[in-house]
């Protein structure tokens, strides 16, 4: 027998499988055949892999989702991982909205109180989308691989032998109607050994099938310490991200009450330190907290005469050599210089000198 005579009857053989097949599937649609019945743990396996299989996709395209909201840039990093090439590397949105802020600061005079906040502000918008960088980074390969690995890999073999599995049983059952429909002696011992066969390589692929199947508790294991990566991944993103924004309020907070802007208009009062808002809980109850003195209190400070005691509400980092730092609690001394804006006074600590926001102060005697 050549090649080409065996190719011919294995193709006749994989046609007549085939068309049996089709055959007893179309039966049992329409109730003339028998079905036979997967036992109830195989059922119940199968059903919690194809649920398993569901949800991960369901949750890995959502995390995508979360962590890429650019439909277009997902589907352009999908081509390039498809292609096996690296991705051109572009400014994420903290990113670029940072390089705009420096860029506008710069512009406007790092010497002014609006061009110096937007750099800082840019400075830390920048820190920012390089803290989101690190979180993609992280969760793509800590959990979003894990699971696409399970759709791609693990759910794809299942998949596989699930689909052996029935054809075995398709196999079986029509091997079972031939042999109800055979009726001459000779037909009927084929037929009998026809069955034992498909029903011995029906049980052989069940088991095939159970071993696999079995594993998917093991795929939830891993998949939960891969979920404790990813939000590991995320507290560590947002405490980042409270911690810069922390800063960056701490810095705004240093700069004078009364400045002059670009076009050379008043702006506002200085906004308090984020640490004033704990300190100053018990000022709140009082005349004063969170930047306001009370109204009897003002005057007295605006026309402070000599040198006078003031208690400090709350922390203040001197913007630059002219203004003196200042610890919540503590008590100065303080007094007016002729000329100096009515918002600020001089302030003494030791042999420590400058000029400090009357809005940090009490003024005690």
């Amino acid at each position: 027998m050549n090649i080409m005579d065996f190719n011919v009857k294995k193709l006749a053989a994989d046609a007549g499988t085939f068309l049996s097949r089709a055959v007893q599937f179309t039966e049992e649609k329409l109730g003339q055949a028998e079905k036979t019945e997967l036992d109830a743990h195989l059922e119940n396996l199968l059903s919690k892999a194809e649920c398993t299989k569901i949800w991960t996709e369901k949750i890995m395209k959502q995390t995508e989702v979360l962590l890429q909201p650019n439909p277009n840039a997902r589907i352009e990093e999908f081509v390039y991982e498809k292609l096996d090439r690296k991705a051109p590397s572009r400014l994420n949105n903290p990113e670029l909205l940072g390089q705009y802020m420096i860029d506008a600061g710069t512009e406007f005079g790092p010497g002014t109180a609006y061009g110096n906040a937007l750099i800082k502000c840019g400075e830390t918008q920048k820190r920012i989308g390089t803290a989101d960088r690190e979180l993609i980074q992280t969760s793509a390969l800590n959990f979003l691989t894990p699971l696409r690995n399970f759709i791609e890999g693990d759910y794809k073999t299942i998949a596989k032998e699930r689909k052996l599995l029935q054809n075995k049983r398709l196999d079986l059952d029509a091997a079972k109607t031939r042999l109800k429909k055979a009726k001459a002696a000779e037909t009927r011992a084929s037929s009998e050994q026809e069955l034992r066969i498909t029903q011995s390589e029906f049980d052989r692929q069940a088991e095939i099938t159970r071993l696999l199947l079995e594993g998917i508790s093991s795929t939830h294991a891993h998949h939960l310490r891969c979920l404790n990566d990813f939000v590991e991944a995320q507290m560590t993103y947002y405490a980042q991200c409270y911690q810069y924004m922390l800063d960056l309020q701490k810095q705004l907070g240093s700069f004078p009450s009364n400045y002059h802007c670009n076009n050379n208009q008043t702006s506002v009062a200085p906004v308090p330190s984020a640490s004033s808002n704990a300190i100053g809980s018990s000022a709140l109850t009082s005349t004063s907290g969170l930047g306001l003195t009370s109204p009897s209190n003002l005057p007295d400070l605006k026309e402070c005469v000599g040198s006078r005691k003031a208690r400090v509400l709350y922390d203040y980092d001197a913007a630059n050599s002219t203004e003196l730092s200042l610890l919540a609690d503590e008590v100065i001394s303080v007094y007016s210089v002729a000329g100096m804006d009515s918002d600020w006074l001089m302030g003494e600590r030791g042999n420590q000198k400058g000029r400090v926001p009357i809005t940090y102060l009490e003024l005690l005697n």
